[in-house]
C-alpha cells in the first residue's frame, strides 16, 4: 500500500467554524480514498491508499482482492484525514461515498461505511457518481464555481464528451464504442510487454521516441461525429508487432510516440469539435488519462489556437481520489440533495440520465 496524503490548510478558521464540513469516501476500483471539505468546497484532507503495486503482479486489477484491501485501509484512512482537518466525527455535517460506477464488490466498501458513519452520528448520506466527481475536478484547486463548458472525461474505463449547463445539469455529446482510450493504452502496453498500469509507461516511453515513425488510425476522426473508438488502432499495433524488433529502445519508443500521438490527436479534436458545435468557449478535461504529458501539451497547443479556455484537472485530483467526490457532494449538498441510506451501489451508474 501506499498513502498520499494532501492537505489543504483551511480557508480561514471563521470560516471553517461556520461552514458544515462533508467527508467522502472513493472505493470504485482499486484506490481507497477520504477527504474531508467544506461544504462550499474547500478540501481540508485528503488521502489515498494505493494499490497498484498490489495489482501489479496480476498485470491488472482483481475484484476480489481489491475489495478485501479496501476493508484493510477504509477505517485508517477516515481517521487520518479526520486528525489531519484537526476534526472528530462528530463535527461532519454529512457523509458521502462513491455509488459508481466501478466493482460492485469495491463500490460496497466504501458506500456501507459511509451509510454506518451517518447512521451513527444521525447525519445526512449522500451517494456520488463517481464521474461527476471527474468532471466538476477541474474546477477545484482555486478554479471554481462549476459553469457552463464542454468537458472531455477520459479515463481507464470512460471516454465521452459532456455538455455542461450547471452542477447536475448534464447533456452526453459522444462516447466510445469500445474501449475507453485509458483501457487502449493499457491494453497495448500489456501487448508490447510493459508493466502495470500501462499508461504512464507509455507516456514516459512516449517521450524519447518519434510520433509519425508509425501509421496508426485515427477513428472517426472524419465529419461531424463525437463518437470514439480505440479498438481499431489496438489491432492495427497487434499485426505492426511481427515486423518490430522491441528490443531495440528507438523502436519502442517510436511505437509508444505513435500510439499516444494516435490516441490524443482523436481525443483532442473531439474535444475542439464538441466545444464549436456547442458554442462553448470554455472546455475541461478530467480523468486519469489527462495526466499524461502528450495529451496535454497538445491540448494546450490546440486550445491556444482555437481560442478556447482550457481547464485541467491537477494531476493528484485526475487519477481515482475522495476529494473529488467531497467537491462533487459538497456541489450538492449545497442544492439541498442527499440521499437514501436504501440506496444501492450501481455498476453501471450513468452521468447522464437516457
Amino acid at each position: 500500500m501506499v498513502c498520499q496524503n494532501h492537505r489543504k490548510p483551511p480557508p480561514t478558521i471563521v470560516n471553517c467554524l461556520l461552514s458544515p464540513m462533508l467527508l467522502a469516501l472513493e472505493s470504485s476500483c482499486d484506490e481507497t480514498a477520504a477527504s474531508v471539505c467544506t461544504a462550499e468546497g474547500d478540501i481540508l484532507a485528503s488521502a489515498v491508499a494505493s494499490q497498484i503495486e498490489i495489482h501489479r503482479q496480476f498485470g491488472g486489477v482483481v475484484p476480489e482482492v481489491a475489495s478485501r484491501n479496501h476493508i484493510l485501509h477504509v477505517q485508517p484512512l477516515v481517521e487520518t484525514v479526520l486528525a489531519q482537518a484537526g476534526l472528530k466525527l462528530a463535527d461532519i455535517a454529512a457523509f458521502a461515498a462513491t455509488s459508481g460506477p466501478g466493482l460492485v464488490s469495491s463500490l460496497l466498501i466504501g458506500t456501507s461505511m459511509a451509510k454506518a458513519l451517518a447512521v451513527a452520528e444521525s447525519k445526512p448520506f449522500l451517494a456520488v457518481n463517481h464521474m461527476e466527481g471527474h468532471l466538476l475536478s477541474p474546477f477545484m484547486a482555486g478554479n471554481g464555481p462549476p459553469r457552463r463548458s464542454v468537458a472531455l472525461i477520459v479515463s481507464g474505463g470512460h471516454t465521452m464528451l459532456i455538455h455542461m449547463t450547471d452542477v447536475g445539469e448534464y447533456r452526453l455529446l459522444g462516447k466510445t464504442r469500445d474501449d475507453a482510450a485509458g483501457e487502449a493504452f493499457d491494453k497495448i502496453a500489456k501487448m508490447i510487454g510493459l508493466p502495470y498500469p500501462g499508461g504512464p509507461e507509455i507516456d514516459k516511453l512516449a517521450q524519447q521516441g518519434n510520433p509519425t515513425a508509425y501509421s496508426l488510425p485515427r477513428s472517426f476522426l472524419d465529419g461531424h461525429s463525437l463518437e470514439f473508438s480505440f479498438s481499431g488502432l489496438k489491432t492495427a499495433v497487434l499485426y505492426e508487432l511481427p515486423k518490430l524488433d522491441l528490443e531495440n529502445p528507438t523502436v519502442l519508443a517510436d511505437l509508444c510516440a505513435s500510439v499516444q500521438a494516435a490516441i490524443c490527436e482523436v481525443l483532442v479534436e473531439k474535444l475542439i469539435l464538441a466545444a464549436r458545435l456547442c458554442g462553448e468557449k470554455l472546455v475541461t478535461v478530467s480523468g486519469g488519462v489527462s495526466c499524461n504529458r502528450g495529451l496535454r501539451a497538445r491540448l494546450s497547443s490546440r486550445c491556444e489556437k482555437e481560442g478556447l479556455t482550457l481547464l485541467l484537472a491537477r494531476p493528484d485530483l485526475s487519477t481515482d481520489n475522495a476529494a473529488m467526490i467531497a467537491y462533487a457532494a459538497a456541489r450538492r449538498f449545497a442544492q439541498g440533495h442527499t440521499s437514501s441510506l436504501e440506496a444501492d451501489v450501481d455498476p453501471n451508474l450513468s452521468l447522464v440520465r437516457p
